[in-house]
């Protein structure tokens, strides 16, 4: 009989085999710390406009090389629980305003930081907490009274272009002015009077070649497809959408046809040939020039298409056919009948063309008020395009976000300064332990600027203190100046550096709770992985003969 084995007497005695237990402050709460302090260390260097890109490759071995901290975290599924609450936050952000995640990474991997210092002074967890959430609603008590500008007509392309900016500088400095007139140009272009803006009714298209300055943006849709027959442009398009295949309609049992000498070979071809015939006549009859159709098209359709000079277009993505339908007002058809002209859509211009070397079909629309508009990203690899992707998303998200909310703070940094001014001196005012912890909420504030700084090859120290003498003169709006060599400080709202009220007000919300979640744990229980033994990793192509 094998040798029972008593396991230690305590917390691992009622667990399975294999799980692991840690509890109190230097195993849970310092090791979760230490977690979330790495993350947000890798994402701070990547923060505002000089920040570094990172090199990343995920399980398909897909590359990004990006500094958008949604899709850098995104690609790195992190594994580690405490720090997969930071990254929740940030992808949060990311869902309810569409940009400022590394602002909620920095900010909260500061808060954890500091807070380790207060524990280990002596501090109880619930002190740290109750300090960091007075703080955070004094925050954002605060914040509105930072507020600069408003925006005041977004249906202005003058006007949307200095508010995109911002966004486009963090992500592709030096191309900012020229991709934030074409990001606005197409949201202001299908922005409706009624206010309701769909941040996916701005699409893009990306073509390899040439430069960023020869990106272009059009009203209607760009695909990367050929057209199928002869007919490469309809002016004045009616248009007739199908959802099936453009081929004749097979029947749905089996059937078997006898025939018994050539000439009902002949016959039975030809009958096949003249019901396809007369399908493609009803279309044209129907007063549609252009076909899209969503499955493959027959060979012979596509030869009656060509005698009745129809032009047709065949979209592999659902998708993409729904998109088209909304932009030209038609409504898929799931078989081969004529449409009504109810269920036909309308375009001023279809046609083939040529970009770079790929060749594509453009759907235009010649007045403003589109559907759908396009942006056509240029640029020289697939990489650069996806960045640019990237930067237009941000664009368009902070685009979203002032239309729900007009209001405007200054930025780089300027806001962070006077957040943690007031709140230094809101902290001298309470009684209490939590004072600790809203003096070193208030320095966390600090971090953001500091990061900008570094990034930029400025001392962080010298700036802060540069900052922080003018905001004491009464001059909130004061930020750090990118462009200088030194660390100077200038006038944001001059400058036009302006950030959207609600991306600061999410962002220390959500940057906040997960720090607090983030403290409240004290006991790490994991349970052994499921699974059996991992298969070899050794040599892939054992199984051949060498």
């Amino acid at each position: 009989m094998a040798l029972h084995v008593p396991k230690a007497p305590g917390f691992a005695q009622m667990l399975k085999d294999g799980a692991k237990h840690y509890s109190g402050l230097e195993e849970a709460v310092f090791r979760n710390i230490r977690a979330c302090k790495e993350l947000s260390q890798t994402t701070r260097t990547a923060y505002g406009p000089n920040g570094m890109n990172k090199m990343v490759i995920n399980h398909l071995e897909k590359l990004f090389v990006t500094n958008d901290a949604a899709t850098i975290l995104r690609e790195l599924e992190v594994q580690h629980p405490a720090a997969k609450m930071i990254v929740m936050a940030s992808h949060m952000q990311e869902q309810e305003v569409g940009d400022g995640t590394n602002f909620v990474l920095v900010f909260a991997g500061a808060l954890l930081e500091l807070a380790e210092e207060l524990l280990r002074m002596g501090l109880s967890v619930s002190e740290v907490i109750e300090g960091y959430e007075n703080a955070c609603k004094k925050a954002l008590e605060i914040l509105p009274d930072c507020v600069c500008s408003s925006a005041k007509n977004l249906h202005d392309v003058n006007e949307a272009t200095s508010l995109i900016r911002t966004a486009v500088i963090s992500k592709q400095y030096g191309n900012e002015d020229f991709l934030a007139n074409l990001i606005a140009q197409a949201c202001v272009s299908i922005f409706p009077e009624s206010g309701n803006f769909n941040v996916d009714n701005v699409r893009v298209c990306k073509i390899l070649g040439c430069g960023v300055t020869a990106s272009s943006m059009l009203h209607g849709m760009v695909f990367k497809k050929e057209a199928e027959g002869d007919v490469k442009s309809v002016k004045d398009a009616k248009i007739a959408v199908y959802s099936c295949p453009f081929d004749c309609t097979v029947t749905e049992t089996k059937g078997t046809v006898l025939i018994n000498n050539a000439q009902e070979l002949m016959d039975f071809s030809k009958g096949e040939e003249d019901m396809m015939e007369a399908q493609v006549k009803a279309i044209k009859e129907a007063g549609a020039n252009v076909v899209v159709t969503g499955g493959k098209v027959a060979d012979m359709a596509l030869h009656y298409a060509n005698k009745y000079k129809l032009m047709v277009v065949r979209l592999n993505s659902k998708w993409d056919l729904r998109r088209l339908c909304k932009t030209v007002g038609a409504v898929a058809l799931p078989r081969m009948t004529a449409p009504t002209p109810e269920e036909m859509g309308h375009c001023d211009n279809v046609y083939l063309t040529e970009v770079g070397d790929t060749q594509v079909v453009v759907f235009k629309h010649e007045k403003e008020d589109g559907a759908i508009s396009t942006v056509v990203i240029r640029g020289s690899t697939d990489n650069l395009m996806d960045d640019i992707e990237r930067a237009v998303d941000d664009g368009v998200n902070t685009f979203k976000v002032l239309v729900r909310d007009k209001r405007l703070v200054p930025g780089a940094g300027a806001t962070e300064i006077e957040l943690a001014k007031q709140l230094t001196s809101y902290g001298e005012s309470c009684p209490g332990l939590e004072q600790y912890a809203i003096k070193k909420f208030a320095e966390a504030f600090e971090a953001l600027p500091r990061a900008l700084a570094e990034n930029s090859g400025v001392k962080g120290s010298e700036l802060i203190s540069k900052m922080y003498s003018a905001h004491h003169e009464g001059n909130k709006n004061m930020g750090f100046d990118i462009e200088a060599d030194a660390p100077a400080v200038k006038d944001m709202l001059e400058a036009g550096i302006l950030e959207p009220y609600l991306v600061k007000h999410w962002g220390i919300k959500l940057a906040t709770n997960a720090a607090i979640t983030v403290l409240r744990v004290d006991q790490i229980i994991m349970a052994k992985p499921a699974g059996g033994p991992k298969a070899p990793q050794g040599r892939k192509d054992f199984d051949e003969d060498d």
